[in-house]
């Protein structure tokens, strides 16, 4: 499966580390790219094994919010 999630706050590659890190740390995500620009957060993910809830509270727990 295939996601893109929406990121506010992420300003530079800092940023960026910390939100592909605490995706590629959840059990189930496969492939994680972000766009720094545009706050675009393309993952990769075995649904069998990890929610989209689950990526946005990872996302969140960084301290970005991730909107619809």
């Amino acid at each position: 499966m295939q996601t893109t999630l929406n990121v506010q706050g992420m300003t530079c590659g800092h940023c960026e580390s910390s939100v592909k890190g605490a995706l590629e740390s959840l059990e189930g995500v496969q492939t994680v790219e972000v766009d720094l620009d545009s706050g675009k957060v393309d993952v990769t993910y075995d649904d069998a094994a990890v929610t989209i809830a689950a990526m946005r509270e990872a996302v969140e727990d960084q301290g970005y919010d991730v909107v619809a």
